[in-house]
């Protein structure tokens, strides 16, 4: 596969004093202990992190509040994870959804889910908690809002919190995604295009 990447990796020696405050946030955080993930593997910095990079002002601060939605909220891991996979669909973000498809199986997300999602199909068994993230996740995604009626089911099951944890980790994904679509961020060599 080729890197046809618009946003071209810099090699660790040639960030800049800012730019290194990036890399060495996210090289020091949870991500780095991910394997496989862009920021566990030494050099430059890969996937929407490489991005970051260009203004690392709000870089630094997108890459926090990443941080702060993937490894603080007060979802479950699982349904946090199924809320990243509902908008890398929505996106077709292949990158995204290779690494966070693998991410929710490992927290425990059944594949028939995942497979599901993947074909833009509504899952036919979720459990109830899966049910009010992917009916949430989608709505908002597709509606730019939700109803009282899916409003009602997420504040009683998560309250006002997980309410906006679930707001952030979709707002925030989706932005991950435009910066890898955008960018072409190529996938591992080898590895074929998850979604369609």
């Amino acid at each position: 596969m080729t890197d046809d990447r618009r946003f071209k990796q810099i090699p660790v020696e040639n960030l800049t004093p800012d730019q290194r405050t990036v890399y060495d946030a996210i090289r020091g955080g949870p991500r780095a202990k991910i394997a496989n993930s862009g920021a566990s593997k030494p050099g430059p910095l890969g996937g929407p992190f490489n991005v970051m990079l260009r203004s690392p002002g709000i870089g630094n601060l997108v890459q926090a509040l990443g941080g702060e939605i993937r490894f603080k909220s007060s979802l479950p891991p699982k349904l946090n994870e199924l809320a990243i996979i509902v908008t890398a669909r929505f996106w077709t973000s292949q990158y995204e959804w290779l690494a966070h498809c693998k991410l929710a199986l490992d927290a425990g997300l059944d594949p028939a889910i995942a497979k599901d999602v993947a074909e833009n199909r509504r899952p036919a068994n979720m459990d109830a908690d899966e049910a009010i993230i992917y009916d949430f996740s989608r709505e908002l995604h597709e509606t730019h809002g939700v109803s009282d009626a899916t409003y009602k089911r997420a504040v009683d099951r998560f309250s006002e919190r997980g309410v906006f944890d679930l707001i952030a980790v979709n707002g925030y994904y989706s932005l991950v995604s435009m910066c890898l679509n955008v960018d072409k961020t190529p996938l591992p060599e080898g590895v074929a295009l998850p979604l369609k």
